[in-house]
């Protein structure tokens, strides 16, 4: 296959571009400085794309948006997250919908941010969106992919949980206070996080652009959501260190604002309905095995 892929120097996109070259396929990086003849130019928020050198594609895999915890949020910063999103997967989704020749099939990430702040509900595809600012985004992401469902190509809407991996993302920023011995829960405790590891996240995009009978929402993540008290015991044995210092909500609201609520303190326990049913079968449907094998341990 000849697939293009966006995003493709974050943390899931450069591993993404190793594993589908790993099996065979021609990828193409959607970029905004080409460092090579095979890099497609593009600037989502100028709405410019270098669609007369793009070939003809089989598969399209988006993953581009601003990074959601590199900053403090405020207006600005939220701004960015969501144009960032909505701006690039509408101008991808316009250009491949005028292309002659379009891909089959365009795997377009979300998040479960989609769900909101839910609790102990359980989540699966078909449930309602939340509210607040993640879940208005993500729910405004998912549908500037229109215009490439209108023109006939397949489109999935990976909505990607906790992605677990040393390199980077959320589990390389809590393994340093871990390993210090300064590790605890976040408020309650009681929150669910839906997680997966980094490995399976690949199999499923790769899934994804494979299986023809896949389409809309699809929920990337493991089949064992886990409390945010259960994650931290469990990480804390991994790593055989203490888990004995909490943060409470006020101090997670003080040092990371509004972001705190809707990345720390938020629940959402979220099952892979569709990838089980599909026949998807996991390499990490448990934390403790799952965390052993990211970390090496």
């Amino acid at each position: 296959m000849t697939i293009l892929v966006s995003g493709s120097k974050g943390l899931v996109g450069t591993a993404l571009v190793t594993h589908l070259e790993s099996l065979g396929n021609s990828v193409l990086r959607l970029t905004r400085e080409r460092s090579t003849e095979s890099d497609i130019a593009w600037d989502p928020l100028a709405g410019t794309i270098d669609s007369s050198n793009l070939p003809n594609l089989d598969g399209v895999v988006h993953l581009a948006g601003e990074n959601i915890a590199s900053d403090r949020w405020n207006e600005e910063k939220k701004a960015r997250i969501r144009d960032s999103r909505v701006n690039g997967t509408g101008l991808l989704a316009r250009t491949l919908a005028d292309m002659e020749n379009p891909p089959e099939v365009m795997v377009s990430a979300s998040a479960i941010g989609f769900y909101g702040d839910r609790g102990e509900e359980i989540l699966e595809e078909g449930s309602a969106p939340g509210s607040g600012f993640l879940s208005d985004t993500c729910r405004v992401w998912e549908d500037a992919a229109a215009p490439a469902a209108e023109r006939g190509i397949r489109v999935v809407h990976p909505r990607i949980g906790i992605v677990l991996s040393k390199d980077g993302g959320a589990l390389a920023k809590m393994v340093l206070p871990f390993k210090m011995g300064v590790g605890g829960i976040v408020g309650s405790g009681d929150q669910f996080m839906s997680w997966v590891t980094l490995d399976d996240l690949l199999a499923i995009l790769t899934y994804s652009l494979r299986n023809t009978k896949l389409s809309g929402p699809l929920n990337a993540v493991s089949p064992s959501p886990c409390t945010n008290r259960e994650f931290t015991k469990t990480l804390g044995r991994v790593l055989v260190r203490p888990t004995l210092f909490p943060m409470p909500a006020f101090a997670a609201r003080l040092a990371f604002g509004e972001m705190a609520d809707a990345l720390l303190l938020s629940s959402a326990r979220v099952t892979p309905a569709r990838l089980i049913e599909s026949g998807y079968t996991f390499h990490h449907d448990e934390l403790s095995a799952g965390l052993q094998y990211v970390l090496g341990k």
